[in-house]
């Protein structure tokens, strides 16, 4: 048995009838770019998160760029984040001409310490991006304490809650990608950004058509990101079975943490208030190269994410202290883990956990 890292096909393959008929309503309705059924997902993705407002946008990069344009974030102001993410988050702070300002992690869920926070602001200090990595919840409540504006990077954590709230519901916008790897995956790169504030909605409208407030007038400087039909008709679908996908997650996740009991390999944590929808589900030992090798030998392909750290990467360089950061680039190991895993997959890769390290 040959298990992928991951497998965006296997939610088509499964739910292939109501894509098809999805995409076959576009084809004939002759409005293929910001129409109804971009509107459509707007409406349901905002009830999904708990926002008034979801603005959709063409990747989840661009989300979280246009979400600090919008606060006017540019050249000279600071932007507070972490190091280990996906490069898109930092490209996207870059992207306005600020600085990024890297803080380490916490050492239990690799998400922002809100500890390190007090020695990063400064007066420059514009907006705070905290990432809910591998689909867990920052610690949010602690981050918003401190006064700052947030841009929740969700790009990882569709549904994700903290204290009873969806992530993306908590800052003063949230960003989400709809790569197809994501929990909730388009056919193609997508993205959107959620807000409470109706003026912030407006603006990101306009900011992604040209900075049109009436068409072919540009009020401001924007860009073209904008959504196209078809990716909106397949996230609806996509939409209609995310909180069953997430449970399912959370299930094979359960039978991954009850394998790895004794065997010395340290699982995600878990916390009572903060939840995680297992967008990776990321082990951790010292020999991380070594049980890779295992597991492919098995047949279970694995990946790490991160390999190296954005403040190692030759575009971003910055000489700043990361020591909880640096130590889990070295131990971090993503197992398979998507919704329809099968029964027997879901077994090889446990007997092959239990046998570890």
């Amino acid at each position: 048995m040959n298990i992928p890292a991951a497998n965006p096909g296997a939610f088509v393959r499964a739910h292939r009838a109501e894509i098809d008929a999805a995409i076959a309503r576009v084809l004939d309705s002759g409005r293929y770019i910001l129409g109804p059924e971009v509107e459509a997902l707007e409406r349901e993705f905002a009830d999904f998160v708990g926002a008034p407002h979801a603005v959709a946008v063409a990747n989840g990069t661009e989300a979280l760029w246009l979400a600090l344009k919008a606060l006017d974030i540019g050249p000279g102001d600071e932007v507070i984040t972490v190091s280990l993410t996906a490069t898109a988050t930092v490209t996207a702070i870059v992207g306005t001409g600020a600085r990024p300002v890297f803080v380490d992690v916490c050492p239990d869920d690799l998400t922002l310490d809100p500890s390190q926070l007090t020695g990063a602001i400064t007066p420059r200090t514009r907006a705070i991006v905290p990432v809910h990595l591998y689909g867990q919840a920052a610690r949010l409540p602690e981050i918003c304490a401190a006064g700052i504006p947030i841009v929740e990077d969700c790009a990882q954590a569709h549904g994700a809650r903290c204290d009873g709230h969806a992530v993306g519901a908590w800052g003063t916008l949230g960003a989400f990608s709809f790569y197809p790897t994501k929990n909730l995956g388009a056919l193609g790169d997508a993205g959107a950004v959620v807000t409470a504030d109706a003026a912030l909605a407006e603006r990101l409208r306009s900011l992604r058509q040209y900075g049109w407030r009436e068409r072919f007038v540009s009020a401001e400087h924007g860009w073209n990101s904008r959504l196209d039909e078809l990716q909106a008709a397949v996230l609806r679908v996509r939409l209609r079975y995310l909180a069953a996908d997430n449970d399912r997650r959370w299930s094979i996740a359960n039978a991954y943490t009850t394998a790895l009991r004794g065997t010395g390999l340290t699982p995600p944590p878990s916390f009572p208030h903060r939840s995680c929808v297992y967008h990776q589900y990321v082990i951790r030992h010292p020999q991380r190269d070594r049980l890779r090798d295992r597991l492919a030998g098995d047949g279970i392909a694995t990946a790490v994410h991160y390999p190296q750290p954005v403040h190692r990467q030759p575009a971003y360089r910055q000489d700043v202290p990361l020591p909880v950061t640096e130590q889990a680039v070295g131990e971090i190991l993503s197992l398979p883990l998507w919704p329809e895993l099968s029964g027997a997959e879901i077994q090889t890769i446990c007997e092959s956990l239990v046998c570890l390290p």
